[in-house]
């Protein structure tokens, strides 16, 4: 969409120029309307096969839904037009219309938009419209369009056809759904016409105004990758020409959403940077920002996110692993978030706050009893704190826990109208282990969802428990390396190795070394990362800031502590301890660099690493080549000069940078590539034919980065004693504007080879690496889908898109389907063997 002066000088205000195959994205919004809309209890098909993959899972219509679809399909409904505008949705990234969000419980969601549509004649304008949701649209007064699929997150598509008259048609729209958790909400409009149409918004705004919102919301962006000791400061591409207020507001990404600090600035009319000098000292996270641009209804609004810390140097962490967990339990008490979590480091730390004790139960008590989604994540640090602290509560606190417990839905065979998600890997664990545990620590006691006793429900949940166990010892985890669900993964680990008898105990044991042993492997510098199983912006922009951090700090004694608490207090309150020798992975001595290489999930997610000990390189390999990505990071580089040095490749699976959709334009892809990796070097190949974004980039960590060159089609960073290469082979352009600017290397072309290699030294080690990388020969033959890497004077590498991959002409398959981690390469013992090529 291109702003239109001829439009603009007929009928005066912001006007848009709309070509055939472009979007209809410039509208006034209403705010957003929402309503509880939980439909009959009733229980819900139970499609749990204990066969955990990553996307799509078709669990059925829930209660909810089926009672939203009856009443919603089909009413009438009166056009609305006194409403009163709350914001402006202008031309940017994204071709949708879109309000995608989490809501914790079943509610129907609404927006009403308005725009002006201006044809120089009559005429009946073809559109293709599409939703996850239902749209309604009235043109001057008269619904045309009414379509209503209401599917949950699947988009769904229709041609209209639109009646317009010549000059101002006044166009209303209603977009709303039911919002079941994680809920993916936006209408598309696409002219599906010959001839172009030009639109307008129906404000009084001048187009100046428009457009000058209009760049500031496409490029807004925090100043740096993380605020240490410093308040925020956002920048634009441009000044806004006149004074302009900015309203911010600083949330936690936690499950409590809680507001940290709020800021009303002016931006000045010449001014591309505003600092928010009294956001500065927030707890230490990677969290949200909302932003109001404009005031009334000359405003837009945007959400973006930024990392923010005490300080980066690594600090010192106690000896042993009883002190580490000491330490990071009052650490948990003091400033933990307001979860559970925190309350069961208080009462294991001995410092109790009866203050925050009291709240901090009350909500989590709301939380069960709205049977909000993710509150089993809650119920079992719950049980743990009743089982074992129930001396430092009151009675009546006691008894309210109890009553709580008693009234909670454990499965989907209980009825239910809620919108807890009973099918994911984690989740199911922690609903299995709640109904344990709960049923164990009230055993007579009837439980109303179900009318069972505690001593049936704890039956029940032994041996579904052995069910989640048999499938995950058998195929290793979907979830892999997230960062975001192996803390929850302890919340139910944890806890069975705590409350759950000899047999499942046991298993917990087990699987909790595996996992411990896994996050070593990919620790870098008291950093986890790694490729993984489902990703998010939250974690992999996170650095040392995600849930899972902490743990590699108390068990390996190394990294940083943050007001993470999910499962963090049963670690350091329990007696588990992780094997020993998984220090010497988490940590490599100078010099060494190792290979490990295993499969996790049914869908086997077949895993390399390569580390050193200023560096890693790790892959999933041969992972669904060619279909529709989910939450795979699929290649990832982390160095360890800095905690936010961290690079990736992925294909972007939406339009918006700062998105949240699964795929995000960060986090997983849109389409997978095909990935091999060996030892120090990793290929990848990209066919993206066909999608919306026929391109791919890589991801940089700037701020992270002592050196950064783009040296024709590789690009060489250094942060500390660790070195990254990236080549792609339709070449490499560094985005130097918009919200990912100088963060964002971009590679055009549907068909691209891209070639990873990572190395760590001192200063002359890194130029001798960057001597080699550029005497390195990279060919990548479109027609055979074949990429080459040749190093100098060592083997060539080759990756056939639906072939083989081989090192030297020999074939190299991966071969390590076992979901325990083995060196396949260890620079201490290899001897004469193959070594890495430039590490």
């Amino acid at each position: 969409m291109e702003h239109s002066p001829a439009a603009a000088g007929r009928s005066g205000g912001a006007s848009y120029h709309v070509a055939p195959g472009e979007t209809v994205t410039a509208w006034v919004v209403s705010d957003l309307r929402q309503a509880y809309f939980p439909g009959e209890p009733a229980p819900a098909e139970d499609r749990v096969n204990y066969r955990f993959i990553n996307g799509f899972v078709d669990v059925g219509d829930l209660p909810c839904r089926k009672a939203f679809q009856a009443q919603m399909i089909g009413r009438e409904i009166p056009a609305e037009h006194d409403w009163k505008p709350a914001s402006l949705n202008l031309p940017g990234p994204n071709r949708r219309v879109e309000f995608t969000g989490f809501w914790h419980v079943p509610t129907h969601v609404g927006r009403w938009l308005r725009g002006s549509f201006r044809p120089e004649a009559a005429r009946h304008v073809p559109m293709r419209l599409r939703t996850c949701g239902g749209v309604r649209i009235w043109v001057n007064g008269e619904e045309q369009v009414r379509f209503e699929p209401f599917r949950r997150n699947v988009e769904s598509e229709t041609g209209i056809v639109l009646a317009l008259k010549a000059g101002d048609n006044d166009v209303l729209v209603l977009t709303e759904d039911l919002a079941e958790r994680d809920t993916i909400w936006f209408f598309e409009l696409e002219l599906a016409d010959t001839q172009p149409l030009d639109i307008a918004l129906p404000t009084a705004l001048d187009r100046q105004e428009v457009r000058r919102l209009e760049l500031l919301a496409r490029a807004i962006r925090p100043a740096v990758d993380v605020f240490v000791d410093r308040p925020l400061e956002i920048l634009f591409d441009t000044p806004p020409g006149a004074d302009l207020p900015v309203g911010i507001e600083v949330d936690s990404h936690g499950h409590d959403r809680a507001v940290l600090a709020t800021a009303d600035l002016m931006l000045g009319a010449a001014e591309t940077r505003l600092v928010a000098p009294a956001i500065k000292g927030l707890p230490d996270g990677y969290h949200g920002i909302r932003l109001k641009i404009g005031s009334g209804a000359a405003a837009v609004a945007r959400h973006i996110d930024a990392a923010f810390m005490s300080g980066l140097v690594l600090p010192q962490a106690a000896a042993t692993l009883a002190e580490r967990k000491r330490e990071a339990l009052i650490f948990s008490a003091r400033f933990g978030a307001e979860r559970i979590g925190r309350v069961l480091a208080m009462a294991a730390a001995g410092e109790i706050d009866r203050e925050a004790t009291d709240r901090i139960i009350a909500a989590t008590l709301e939380i069960i009893d709205r049977r909000e989604d993710c509150s089993d994540f809650v119920m079992v640090p719950l049980l743990w704190l009743l089982g074992e602290y129930e001396h430092v509560l009151s009675r009546e606190t006691a008894e309210s826990i109890r009553a709580s417990v008693a009234g909670y839905r454990y499965w989907v065979d209980e009825p239910g109208n809620d919108v807890m998600w009973f099918w994911s890997e984690n989740h199911v664990l922690c609903f299995h282990t709640s109904q344990l545990i709960a049923g164990r620590l009230m055993p007579d006691t009837v439980f109303s969802a179900s009318g069972r006793t505690g001593r049936e429900q704890a039956r029940l949940a032994e041996g579904r428990l052995r069910r989640w166990f048999d499938s995950v010892e058998a195929h290793g985890l979907a979830e892999w390396n997230s960062a975001a669900y192996y803390p929850v993964d302890f919340i139910g680990l944890l806890a069975l190795e705590r409350w759950g008898g000899d047999d499942i105990a046991a298993r917990a044991r087990h699987q909790l070394d595996l996992i411990f042993a896994m996050i070593a492997l990919h620790t870098l510098a008291g950093v986890p990362a790694g490729s993984q199983g489902r990703a998010y912006d939250k974690e992999l922009r996170a650095g040392p800031l995600t849930e899972l951090a902490p743990f590699a700090r108390v068990a390996f004694g190394s990294g940083w502590l943050n007001g993470g608490v999910a499962s963090l207090p049963m670690f350091c309150a329990g007696s588990y301890a992780p094997p020993a020798d998984l220090l010497e992975f988490a940590q490599l001595a100078p010099g060494r660099a190792i290979e490990a290489r295993y499969a996790q999930g049914l869908e086997s997610g077949r895993l390399v690493l390569f580390k050193t000990e200023a560096s890693q390189l790790s892959t999933v390999v041969d992972h669904k080549t060619g279909r529709r990505g989910h939450q795979q990071h699929v290649l990832d580089i982390r160095l360890a000069g800095h905690p936010m040095a961290r690079l990736w490749v992925n294909h972007p699976g939406e339009d918006d940078p700062w998105g949240t959709q699964r795929p995000s334009y960060w986090a997983g892809n849109g389409v997978l590539p095909r990935v091999m990796q060996y030892r120090d070097v990793a290929l990848l190949i990209a066919d993206t034919e066909g999608t919306r974004h026929a391109w791919t980039h890589a991801y940089l960590g700037r701020d992270g980065l002592d050196e950064v060159v783009l040296d024709g089609n590789w690009l060489l960073a250094r942060s500390g004693r660790g070195f990254a290469a990236l080549h792609a082979t339709n070449g490499l352009e560094l985005v130097t504007d918009g919200a990912t600017a100088g963060r964002e290397v971009r590679s055009e072309g549907a068909l691209t080879g891209w070639a990873a290699v990572v190395g760590a030294g001192d200063e002359a080690a890194f130029r001798h690496f960057v001597e080699r990388i550029r005497a390195t020969s990279v060919l990548f033959d479109t027609d055979s889908k074949a990429l080459s890497l040749t190093p100098p004077d060592r083997e060539t590498l080759v990756l056939s898109y639906a072939g083989e991959f081989t090192v030297g002409g020999e074939p190299r398959p991966f071969i390590h389907d076992q979901p325990v981690p083995i060196l396949t390469y260890d620079s201490t013992t290899a001897g004469d063997g193959a070594h890495p090529f430039y590490a």
